[in-house]
């Protein structure tokens, strides 16, 4: 018998390594195909803020990307929406959607592309009362028959300061429902600010149209507020030093107006002319901000209202 060389061992190694690989390669491309299934979709969501007062749009910011290596269709089937939320309230409690009619209009999402859209919680789900609130996206991708989920977020939603309140009637030939509504200007300090906030509701039925930031002001300057001969409020506040922002809110909660002044010789004020037309005298306009109004509870493309600029 030949003695065992040196390039005989090394042959069974090599013998034996091919064995185990051949063995264990159907497992690694299992394991691998099943990884490459987990990362399809990829869901990404944030909030702008940790804090938010009651019944303000609280809106996230959903990102979906295809990590299929290929373009994908995002549709309802078998019953089920292609996307939708997991939110839980106190004690992990599922808080439910106001509405399970939540149809989502097909979304295609070419391969490598990351697509962002802005979703406004508050008309779809009930967190308007008091306390911490847990959310997860999730998209049901339909070719798979799976689920792809984000992150789960958490925000917290509080009340404001009331510092100024009116009520008013509905004035002949306006389209708006009900027959009174309640202004209210309330203040909330952030860490780093204070946000106005204007609140529009009918008290006596238990609707709030409308509640959402002005923009930040001075906490010694305080805010003016008026009312026009068509019931519309008008408000202006001290935003910075030498800075004032004026906005003039409708009777269902829009925002009609939104423009910035800034203290000449003179300080802007608000005056309001015997026949009930109420204008901003003293100072000097600089450039309309973009206007917003309020709409029905949002599909999942379309954005929702706009904050006037410096409200972070």
């Amino acid at each position: 018998m030949r003695p065992k060389t040196g390039a005989d061992f090394f042959m069974r190694r090599i013998a034996l390594v091919y064995r185990v690989i051949k063995r264990t390669l159907p497992f690694v491309c299992l394991l691998l195909s099943a990884v490459s299934g987990e990362a399809q979709v990829q869901v990404d969501l944030k909030f702008k803020r940790l804090q938010y007062i009651a019944y303000e749009p609280v809106v996230a910011t959903l990102g979906i990307t295809n990590l299929a290596g290929r373009d994908i269709d995002l549709h309802d089937a078998d019953g089920q929406s292609w996307f939708g939320f997991e939110v839980s309230g106190r004690e992990g409690q599922p808080t439910p959607p106001v509405t399970t009619d939540n149809a989502q209009p097909p979304l295609q999402i070419k391969a490598g592309q990351k697509v962002t859209q802005r979703i406004n919680l508050t008309p779809l789900y009930p967190v308007q009362e008091f306390g911490t609130y847990h959310v997860r996206a999730h998209i049901y991708f339909a070719d798979l028959g799976k689920f792809f989920y984000s992150g789960t977020k958490v925000f917290e939603v509080t009340d404001a300061r009331p510092i100024w309140q009116e009520t008013v009637g509905i004035p002949d030939g306006i389209s708006a429902p009900g027959n009174v509504r309640t202004y209210s200007l309330l203040t909330n300090r952030f860490p780093d600010h204070t946000s106005l906030y204007v609140r529009v509701q009918d008290k006596d039925n238990g609707i709030v149209y409308a509640t959402y930031s002005l923009g930040r002001t001075i906490s010694f300057e305080e805010p003016q507020a008026q009312i026009d001969r068509a019931n519309q409020l008008h408000v202006l506040q001290c935003a910075a030093p030498r800075s004032w922002a004026y906005s003039r809110i409708g009777l269902n909660g829009e925002l009609l107006a939104h423009s910035a002044f800034m203290e000449t010789k003179t300080r802007p004020r608000l005056f309001r002319a015997p026949d009930g037309e109420v204008a901003v005298r003293g100072g000097m306009i600089e450039a309309p901000a973009a206007q917003t109004a309020g709409g029905t509870a949002p599909k999942l493309s379309e954005r929702p209202p706009e904050i006037p600029k410096g409200d972070q």
